[in-house]
C-alpha cells in the first residue's frame, strides 16, 4: 500500500501486531480480546486485521463493531458471522466461509438431481475451534433453500464408532457430505467398502478444503489419500472410488505464485519458519488483499469527502464490489463476505490418483467440469439421493400401489440353470455355493409387475439439532413414465422442474435404481452355451462410454435386456432439438466419446457392434456420451415388413458392403461400424438430419437403393461442413469410402478427433 502513490496519497499505513494465541500456540478465546484492548489502548488504530479462528475472532469483532472500527480477516468462517445485522456489522471477509461452501452443495443437488435427502457426517471434538462442525453447519443452514430437501446429521464419537457411522448412512442418507481427519475418512470408507456402500448407491463428498488428504512434500502430491502402505491399501482404493473430495479453488492468476514465494522467504527470514506448499497459503494471500481492499476503500472515502473515522462508510465501500489483488478477480457480495470458489477432486479408477475434475465459480454459481474430465460414479450413473421406497420402505404410495413403475428383481441362478452354468463356467471342485460358480446367472432378472415403487415424500426431520430442525415439509416430485416418441431411439428427454421429474423413456426400477428396458420381439430366448456366453461378455463390459448392461429377463411374454440408463437420451435426439445449442468444442467432445468406446469394443470380445447409429449413443447426466445396444447377437432378429419405410430409415447407417449381403451377421463388422461412424459424424457436423443430401429429398428406400448399387462416383451424404470443419468433412468421405480396406480403424480416428480439437 505505501509502495503505490495511487492509494491513500498523503497517508502512510503502520501496522502493529498482537497474539490471539495461548502459550501453546492456539488459538485463544481469552487472549484475542485482551490483545485487542491492548492494540486499542496503546495505539489507538483505524482497523483491525484478523484474528482468523472462529472463536477468537467474534469476540474481537464485537470489541471493534463496540469502538466503531472496521475489521477485515481471512477467517471467521461460521455461519454465525453471516448476520451482519448486530456484533458484526463492521466486519467484512476477505477470505472463504461456510455459507459459500453451503451454496456449492446447493449447486451440486441441482446439477445432480438430489431434492430430497442430505446426510451431514462430521467430526466435533468440541475443544478446538470445531472446523468440521462449522463446515457442516454451513452445508445444513444452506441446503434447505432446496425445496422440500431434508438434512440429516451424524457426530463420530471419540473412538471413530465406524460400524455405527455405516448404519446410520443406510438409515438416513445416499448423498453424505464427510469432513474430519484423513486417516479417519480412511478407515470410515473402508467400513463402508466392507458393507457395500461403495458400489453405486451412495455418493461421498469428503470437505477437506485445505486438502490435507491430498497433502504430500509438495501440494498436491501424492494425490492418493487412500494409501498408506499398508494390507488395506488393495480395498481402500475401491472404497475411494465412491469419493469426491471438495478443496477451495487455489487461485491461476500470475501474481500469486510469486507472493507465495516471497511469503515463505519472508517467514523464513523474520520467524523462522518454513511454509509448505499447500492451500493453507491461499488464507495469508487473502488477508493481503484484505488489506489492499480496505486502503481502497478509505482511499475512495476521503476522495468523496469522508473521514478515516467513518467506520460505516468504509466498511460499505469495501461490500459489494470486485476487486484485483493477489488471488485474482475476487468478489465482495453485498453481505461483506467473498465470494468463494471451490474444486472437486475424483479418482482415476485406472491410475488410483485424485485429479481436478470440476471448479465451481463463487461469483457465477456455476459448476464448470474440467475438459475431459467427469466424476466418475462407481455405478456408471448418478446415485438417487432416497431409495424409491425411502430408507424404511414406509411410502405410503408403495404400500397401496399407487407408484404404477414396474419394478425387477434380481433373482438366484434357478435350478433349470445350475447345470448348464457348471458346465460352461465351473472350475474343477468349485462348488455352487461360491460366486466363481455362478457366474454364468449373474445376469438373470426376474420381471415382477405389481406393487410398484417410485420417488418417495421426504423423510421425517432431525429432532434435538444444535442448529435446529431443517425439515422444510412438502411432497416430493413424482417420477413419471411414458412411452418414448417414435424415433429410432428408445431414449426421450428429462423434463426437471423443482423437484418434479418427468421421463420420457421405457424404464424401470432395479435393485432401487432407474433402468433402461428394451422389449424384445421374441417369443422365448433358449439359454444355449452361445447365449450365455454373450450375456457374461456383456457383463464384463466396462467402459465409461459403453453403457453398463445389467441384467436381462428371458422370461415369456417379458423378454427384455435392462441397460443403464442416460437421461439426456439420444445424440440423435440432442442433434435435432434446435434449442440446444452445440458448439465444436462439445461436438468434438461427443465424438471423442463414440470414438472411445468403439475403440473398447473393437479391441474387445465383442469384437463390433453391428448397429451403430446416432439413436444407439445416449448421453447421460453429465453430457458423457455412450454407445449402447452392442452385444448380445443372439437376441436380435431381422424386423419384419421388407417395403415398410421405418425399415429403410434403420438401414441409412449400414455399409455398403452390408446392404448387398442376403443375411449379413447380426454383429456386422468392424469397417460397417466405420462407415456407420461417417454417417453420424455427418449429423453431428451439420445437424440437418441422417444422410443429407444437399439439393435432393429423397426418400430412405431411394437412399438406401443407391447406396446398395455401387454407382459411380459413390452416392453419400453432402460432405460440405465449411471452413472450420474442413478435416472433419474428409475424415467422414474416409470412413464412408466404398471400399472397406481404405476406411481407418477406430485408433486412426481417435488420433484425428484430437488434432482438430486442438
Amino acid at each position: 500500500v505505501n509502495a503505490r502513490a495511487d492509494l491513500l496519497p498523503g497517508h502512510r499505513l503502520r501496522w502493529v501486531f498482537g497474539s490471539s494465541e495461548d502459550q501453546q500456540g492456539v488459538c485463544s478465546e481469552t487472549a484475542a480480546p485482551m490483545a485487542a484492548v491492548d492494540l486499542r489502548l496503546a495505539h489507538q488504530p483505524a482497523a483491525f486485521v484478523g484474528p482468523g479462528c472462529v472463536y477468537t475472532a467474534a469476540p474481537v469483532a464485537r470489541f471493534t463493531s463496540h469502538w466503531r472500527l472496521p475489521l477485515v480477516t481471512a477467517g471467521a468462517e461460521a455461519h454465525g458471522f453471516d448476520d451482519k445485522r448486530g456484533h458484526f456489522a463492521l466486519t467484512t471477509r476477505a477470505g472463504p466461509s461456510h455459507r459459500k461452501l453451503g451454496e456449492l452443495g446447493v449447486q451440486l443437488h441441482r446439477r445432480f438431481g438430489w431434492r430430497r435427502r442430505a446426510l451431514l457426517v462430521y467430526w466435533d471434538e468440541k475443544m478446538d475451534d470445531r472446523p468440521c462442525f462449522f463446515a457442516a453447519e454451513g452445508l445444513y443452514m444452506q441446503l434447505p433453500a432446496l425445496r422440500n430437501l431434508t438434512v440429516m446429521d451424524v457426530v463420530f464419537c471419540d473412538k471413530g464408532n465406524y460400524s455405527f457411522i455405516i448404519q446410520e448412512i443406510k438409515q438416513k442418507g445416499r448423498i453424505v457430505y464427510v469432513c474430519c481427519a484423513p486417516d479417519t475418512l480412511r478407515e470410515l470408507m473402508l467400513q463402508a467398502w466392507r458393507e457395500g456402500l461403495t458400489r453405486g448407491d451412495f455418493a461421498f463428498f469428503y470437505i477437506d478444503i485445505f486438502g490435507a488428504s491430498l497433502q504430500g512434500a509438495r501440494f498436491p502430491e501424492p494425490r492418493r489419500p487412500w494409501q498408506r502402505g499398508d494390507r488395506d491399501d488393495a480395498g481402500a482404493r475401491q472404497a475411494f472410488e465412491a469419493v469426491t473430495i471438495i478443496t477451495y479453488k487455489e487461485p491461476e492468476n500470475p501474481e500469486y505464485r510469486p507472493f507465495v514465494a516471497r511469503l515463505k522467504e519472508e517467514a523464513r527470514a523474520h520467524f523462522n519458519f518454513s511454509m509448505r506448499d499447500g492451500l493453507m497459503n491461499f488464507i495469508a494471500a487473502a488477508f493481503h488483499d484484505g488489506v489492499l481492499l480496505y486502503a481502497q476503500a478509505v482511499n475512495e472515502t476521503l476522495e468523496r469527502g469522508g473521514s478515516i473515522a467513518n467506520a460505516t462508510a468504509i466498511t460499505r465501500q469495501m461490500w459489494n464490489r470486485t476487486f484485483y489483488g493477489v488471488t485474482g478477480f475476487l468478489k465482495i457480495d453485498e453481505n461483506g463476505d467473498r465470494e468463494s470458489d471451490y474444486s472437486l477432486w475424483d479418482m482415476d479408477p485406472v491410475q488410483g490418483d485424485f485429479q481436478i475434475v470440476a471448479n465451481y465459480n463463487g461469483t457465477t454459481k456455476e459448476l464448470h467440469m474440467v475438459p475431459g474430465r467427469e466424476i466418475l460414479w462407481p455405478g456408471s450413473a448418478v446415485p438417487a439421493d432416497v431409495p424409491p421406497c425411502g430408507f424404511d420402505n414406509g411410502d405410503p404410495l408403495c404400500r397401496r400401489g399407487e407408484r404404477r413403475r414396474p419394478r425387477i428383481e434380481c433373482c438366484r441362478c434357478g435350478d433349470s440353470h445350475r447345470d448348464t452354468c457348471r458346465d460352461i463356467g465351473t472350475p474343477m471342485g468349485t462348488p455352487m455355493g461360491t460366486p466363481t460358480g455362478t457366474w454364468g446367472c449373474l445376469w438373470g432378472c426376474l420381471w415382477e409387475c405389481g406393487d410398484a415403487c417410485g420417488d418417495t415424500g421426504p423423510p421425517v426431520g432431525t429432532r434435538g439439532h444444535p442448529w435446529g430442525p431443517r425439515d422444510t415439509g412438502g411432497d416430493g416430485g413424482d417420477l413419471t413414465a411414458t412411452r418414448s416418441p417414435q424415433r429410432g431411439s428408445n431414449y426421450g428427454s428429462l423434463m426437471t422442474a423443482e423437484g418434479h421429474f418427468q421421463v420420457y423413456a421405457k424404464t424401470a426400477y432395479y435393485k432401487g435404481n432407474l433402468v433402461a428396458v428394451k422389449h424384445l420381439n421374441h417369443k422365448r430366448i433358449e439359454l444355449t452355451r452361445k447365449v450365455l456366453f454373450e450375456l457374461k461378455h456383456m457383463r464384463d463390459v466396462q467402459n465409461e462410454h459403453l453403457t453398463r448392461f445389467i441384467g436381462a429377463c428371458t422370461d415369456p411374454p417379458n423378454i427384455c435386456i435392462l441397460t443403464e440408463y442416460c437421461p439426456r437420451g439420444s445424440l440423435q435426439d440432442i442433434l435435432e432439438n434446435e434449442s440446444i445449442t452445440l458448439d465444436w468444442m462439445f461436438r468434438y467432445s461427443l465424438t471423442h466419446d463414440i470414438v472411445k468406446g468403439m475403440q473398447f469394443l473393437h479391441g474387445g470380445v465383442i469384437v463390433s457392434h453391428g448397429n451403430l447409429k446416432s439413436s444407439n449413443c445416449v448421453v447421460d447426466s453429465r453430457f458423457v456420451l455412450k454407445v449402447t445396444d452392442y452385444g448380445l447377437e443372439s437376441f436380435r432378429r431381422a424386423p419384419d415388413g421388407d417395403d415398410a419405410h421405418a425399415l429403410f430409415a434403420k438401414k441409412l447407417w449400414t455399409a455398403p458392403e452390408l446392404l448387398r449381403m442376403e443375411a449379413p451377421p447380426a454383429r456386422g463388422t468392424q469397417k460397417g461400424d466405420v462407415y456407420s461412424f461417417g454417417i453420424i459424424l455427418q449429423e453431428i457436423a451439420l445437424r440437418r438430419g441422417v444422410f443429407y443430401v444437399e439439393g435432393l429429398e429423397l426418400s430412405p428406400k431411394e437412399i438406401i437403393e443407391r447406396v446398395k448399387s455401387g454407382e459411380r462416383p459413390s452416392f453419400r451424404p453432402w460432405a460440405g461442413v465449411g471452413s472450420q470443419a474442413e478435416e472433419l468433412g474428409l475424415l467422414m468421405q474416409h470412413c464412408w469410402a466404398e471400399d472397406a480396406l481404405e476406411r481407418p480403424d477406430f485408433s486412426q480416428i481417435k488420433v484425428q478427433i484430437r488434432k482438430f480439437n486442438r
